[in-house]
């Protein structure tokens, strides 16, 4: 008979680490074992997707998976523990799991709330410190009973069963529902406490989360007639049926939140001008036949980002950054130049480090490698910290040009139009020219319109002239 220490010490658990810069929480996109499986130190059981990136976590210990807390899709607080592993197999009968494994939906059980001593060493991060972990309120927190009782009994009614032929549950008892009910309830903030289940012996369907958000979609006409009728009902599931929700979460979540507060923090000024770049394209087609170049990848956003670095540094007040806290204009000395980059997951801005130190062909093998990792989504999140400027390159899609929004913390961002054959005067008379309209925006506290004129005007005048990059070196 195993006893209670013995059991403790022969099970140990995997926390969800701080994979990021202050992350507090990431979703599980992937489990790669199942309870039963083997594991080694080291072994990748899972990946997730925090705010910035998709990453795969190792496990720090060898044993026998026993539990998955949390099945995929679930977002999980930073120090969370999300799997229990066996270290000691064979040495007794294991408890049965807490939770089956999550293709079986089981209903879930309420959550105990962690409570770690101290910080826990993981193989990626590190658990949460006792003192500062702290869950979040979620969505529609349970009201007061006596609201609780008011709010289902309205709730039955705008769902259309009517009134509840039983008296409901304690009001301390937990709404039962399967995992993937209680997601779809929190992505449309829904509280399942005023809910009315309609499934067996209570379990709250995904059918009454649907009936209960459609009162919310609803004109707000209906005070005279709450209730909605049988004749009703089909147009709420048509209506629906032509709508898809997407929870905004992960990296377009944080997208969103960066967007925003850049916009309404930096005060943007765009700027623009059309460039023939027809000496610049030659350039690049002679690269790509340059043994010096062999193995890389030569195309024009490798000569743009080198003449942006030239720009630079004729004008080293433009890299700079603007500390609020403080009240002071942090001026940096080194270029971690931004690469704008749409994955499947959204946009993300990776950054090359101390691109200014470079040469042509490792700013190429270091851009290669940037688009590379980026396309296989596994981008880390060191790789999109510290940017100072950005280029983004909107011409791929065929655009002209844009008013690109600074990346939060950098001091301006170079938008590539499409490089098109237009007709252009040269020597004084007009020919056909690869033409292309370059667009600078900048946080007007830190650059001035002249700075920012200057660094859009050397940037043009390099591509129109490539011999430039020697000369201006």
């Amino acid at each position: 008979m195993t006893t209670m220490t013995e059991t403790s010490a022969r099970f140990r658990e995997f926390k969800m680490p701080d994979v990021g810069e202050g992350l507090t929480e990431a979703e599980i996109l992937t489990w790669f074992v199942q309870p039963g499986d083997t594991v080694t130190d080291g072994q990748v059981v899972c990946e997730v997707e925090t705010a910035k990136a998709a990453v795969e976590l190792p496990i720090p210990f060898d044993g026998v998976v026993h539990e998955l807390r949390f099945p995929e899709g679930t977002t999980v607080d930073v120090g969370q523990v999300i799997i229990t592993v066996d270290v000691a197999p064979g040495s007794g009968d294991a408890p049965a799991p807490a939770a089956a494994a999550p293709a079986q939906e089981p209903v879930e059980a309420p959550e105990a709330e962690a409570e770690p001593k101290g910080r826990t060493p993981v193989l990626v991060g590190y658990g949460v410190a006792e003192t500062s972990t702290k869950r979040r309120p979620r969505k529609g927190a349970a009201p007061a009973p006596e609201a609780a009782a008011a709010a289902a009994a309205v709730q039955a009614e705008l769902n259309g069963h009517g009134a509840p032929a039983a008296e409901p549950e304690a009001p301390s008892a937990r709404p039962l529902a399967k995992p993937p009910v209680r997601k779809l309830a929190k992505d449309l903030g829904i509280d399942l406490a005023t809910v009315v289940p309609t499934g067996k012996d209570g379990i709250i369907t995904r059918e009454d989360v649907h009936a209960a958000a459609a009162p919310a979609e609803a004109p707000a006409a209906a005070p005279a007639a709450p209730a909605v009728t049988d004749a009703e009902a089909p147009a709420v599931v048509s209506d629906s049926a032509r709508e898809t929700r997407i929870p905004v979460k992960g990296v377009r979540k944080a997208i969103a939140q960066a967007m925003v507060g850049s916009a309404f923090t930096a005060p943007h000024v765009t700027e623009f001008v059309t460039v023939d770049v027809t000496r610049t394209m030659k350039l690049v087609a002679e690269l790509k036949e340059d043994k010096d170049m062999a193995g890389v990848r030569v195309n024009p956003l490798l000569v743009i980002a080198k003449a942006l670095l030239v720009a630079i540094k004729r004008n080293p007040e433009v890299n700079a950054a603007w500390d609020e806290a403080n009240q002071e204009i942090v001026q940096k000395h080194y270029v971690n130049l931004g690469i704008a980059a749409a994955t499947p997951r959204g946009l993300i801005v990776p950054n090359i480090k101390d691109a200014h130190d470079k040469t042509l062909p490792q700013l190429a093998e270091a851009l290669g490698e940037l688009v590379s990792t980026a396309r296989d989504g596994k981008t880390s999140p060191a790789a999109m910290a510290g940017g100072t400027v950005t280029i983004t390159n909107v011409g791929v899609f065929g655009v002209d040009t844009g008013t690109p929004i600074l990346n939060p913390g950098e001091s301006a961002i170079l938008a590539v139009g499409a490089i098109k054959l237009q007709p252009w005067v040269h020597k004084g008379k007009v020919k056909p020219r690869q033409v292309t309209t370059l667009a600078l925006s900048f946080d007007h506290r830190l650059v001035d319109g002249e700075l920012g004129s200057k660094v859009l005007a050397d940037v043009a005048a390099i591509l129109e002239q490539p011999k430039r990059l020697i000369t201006w070196a």
